[in-house]
């Protein structure tokens, strides 16, 4: 349910970023992440019923995962848009945006796995209760943080400011000229997504025989830090290579160089597995890879491949054709374990699946997307409007007052009055909101 909730969030704060501001867009996002904490924190039953607890939780996880749906578009568009002002080195900026977006959300995971083992150790394995709620609870704490932080921001970035379009989206120009790399960008996402997640999931089976079936938790808890801790060395050390490398470049060999190791794992997976610590060592080299590859890549290319007038929109559906691929292959993965036959091979088989959709993702990548370099999003904001002169559109419609954007948001709420037309219900729930 939170896949669900976090695919809605990017599909609707695509297209609110770019009608109403990225500003806007965060603090809104943040607002629905710390509610929606709050109440999986306090979640209960009627009459102190379990499933009736569970099934509140269901609820409140899709809720959250709106708000977390709702950063993909807003926070990283509005950090790529950054790295883009007067001043930003053009040496550094791709490394800027890989820092605030792909790497603090593997520094989130490590702490997500941490917090409650913490929790654990102080409460004990005798009161669960207590370790579930504040697990959920202290999650309201880093939103807080963050929101008080947005509230300060000065001012939309220059590029939206200046090639926003609000009204009028000229969608069949956009689709006409950048469906290649929409395609190649959200073919490779899905696909890192569908290998990236199960392998999250399954990693539980692989702690499991690490630990010889052990179901105490702090052990359980502490390898999952350790396998989290894992994605650390691809994000940052990608980090740090990709101006030089190019995102596109460093993408392509990073996913070979994960397919590759895969194919190792899979057929050394028996002598790996009698030495935990040459195994543990090789699956961290695996998800280090990706991270260094698509990990870092996939939003650097989304959020900088396309013009800022709708690039929330299509970054936001691009994200959500990922997160529907890591829904699939949530489901799919089990399947296609239960395919291989039972012992070693079971275990093995889903890296050989996974390297194979890594080369897959390579060659979709180098066909279809294009190369970005330092400065690109200026670039394309002008090539785009040259695109629309010639195309017979009016670009007098271009460009954000930022101080009139929330008495639009207001004019859009109260014209549900006068208009009963679709689009006004939706401009209604993101007044509301």
């Amino acid at each position: 349910m939170a896949y669900l909730g976090t695919i809605l969030g990017m599909l609707f704060f695509g297209y609110f970023v770019d009608r109403y501001g990225r500003k806007y867009g965060m603090l809104t996002s943040s607002c629905i992440m710390i509610v929606g904490s709050a109440l999986c924190a306090s979640a209960k039953g009627a009459g102190g019923s379990i499933s009736g607890m569970f099934a509140a939780l269901i609820v409140y996880r899709f809720i959250t995962g709106i708000g977390i749906g709702g950063e993909y578009p807003s926070g990283s568009v509005a950090s790529s848009e950054a790295t883009a002002e007067d001043g930003i080195s053009s040496r550094v900026q791709h490394m800027l945006f890989t820092l605030s977006t792909n790497t603090m959300i593997d520094v989130g995971f490590v702490v997500a796995a941490f917090v409650p083992l913490v929790l654990l150790w102080i409460f004990g394995e005798s009161h669960l209760r207590a370790v579930w709620r504040l697990t959920f609870g202290l999650g309201i704490v880093p939103a807080v943080l963050v929101l008080l932080w947005r509230l300060r921001l000065p001012r939309e970035p220059t590029r939206y400011r200046e090639s926003s379009i609000r009204k009028n989206v000229p969608y069949r120009l956009i689709f006409k000229r950048y469906w290649r790399s929409f395609l190649g960008v959200s073919l490779a996402w899905f696909l890192y997504d569908f290998i990236v997640y199960p392998f999250g999931l399954f990693s539980s089976a692989i702690v499991n025989t690490i630990t010889g079936g052990s179901d105490k938790l702090t052990t359980v808890f502490a390898w999952n830090v350790v396998i989290n801790a894992f994605y650390l060395p691809g994000t940052i050390g990608g980090s740090l290579i990709v101006d030089v490398v190019k995102p596109k470049r460093q993408m392509i060999i990073f996913l070979c160089l994960q397919g590759i190791t895969g194919f190792i794992m899979s057929g050394l997976y028996g002598r790996l597995i009698d030495h935990v610590a040459a195994f543990a060592v090789v699956y961290g080299i695996f998800l280090s890879f990706g991270e260094a590859g698509p990990g870092i890549n996939l939003g650097l290319l989304a959020s900088k491949q396309w013009p800022t007038a709708v690039r929330g929109q299509l970054y936001g559906l691009a994200a959500a054709i990922g997160k529907i691929g890591a829904y699939v292959g949530v489901w799919a993965f089990p399947a296609i374990i239960d395919a291989f036959p039972e012992g070693p091979k079971q275990t093995s088989g889903p890296f050989y699946v996974g390297s194979g959709l890594a080369f897959l993702s390579a060659l979709i990548v180098l066909l279809l997307v294009p190369e970005i370099h330092a400065d690109s999003m200026k670039r394309i904001d002008a090539d785009f409007r040259e695109y629309l002169i010639e195309s017979g559109y009016d670009i007098s419609q271009m460009g954000h007052n930022e101080d009139n954007a929330s008495d639009e948001l207001a004019r859009d709420s109260s014209s549900l009055d006068h208009e009963k037309k679709p689009h006004h219900r939706v401009e209604s729930f993101t007044a509301t909101a």
